[in-house]
């Protein structure tokens, strides 16, 4: 981004590379979460689900690549240690110990309902002020709730096949 380009920028920079350093420790967290659970997850329904899981964590390592470009555009640095990330991060990393896909998928849910917080606060700090990362925030936002509805109509699914299988039980 060129001088001019951050010199009309109307919010306050450095809070704003802080969110986007934030964010992008959330994003490297959200992509291996994803990944590593796709990749252990066992139970019904694991040969639909976990391509997908596989496709939004493709779509996670996405963001944190916009992420990193636009923090570099503004004459930020990114963060550069992995180690870093947990600290910077506000949405938590959670071990996936239980492969159970409804324990994955829960697990994932939790960090997709953080991530669509983060980039609502991203959007709003940025609306009017900084258009390009607006309109950032704003792309991601839309696919991280659509990563919210496809885990919820996954755990919908997998309680429907429950109900089915105590209702013939009951029969």
């Amino acid at each position: 981004m060129g001088k001019h380009g951050i010199e009309i920028l109307d919010l306050n920079k450095d809070e704003l590379l802080r969110m986007l350093n934030e964010a992008l420790a959330e994003e490297w967290l959200a992509y291996y979460q994803y990944w590593i659970g796709a990749r252990l997850m066992e139970g019904p329904m694991r040969s639909e689900i976990e391509p997908e899981l596989l496709l939004h964590a493709d779509q996670e390592l996405g963001h944190a690549v916009m992420v990193v470009n636009r923090i570099i555009q503004l004459g930020g640095t990114p963060l550069l240690n992995p180690s870093e990330w947990p600290t910077f991060a506000r949405c938590e990393y959670e071990s996936p110990t239980d492969p159970y896909v409804e324990v994955i998928l829960e697990q994932n849910l939790r960090g997709e309902r953080c991530a669509i917080q983060r980039y609502k606060e991203i959007a709003d700090f940025t609306s009017g002020k900084d258009h390009t990362t607006h309109q950032m925030a704003v792309a991601i936002l839309n696919e991280e709730t659509e990563h919210e509805q496809d885990i919820e109509d996954w755990i919908n699914d997998l309680e429907r096949m429950k109900d089915d299988i105590r209702k013939l039980r009951m029969i």
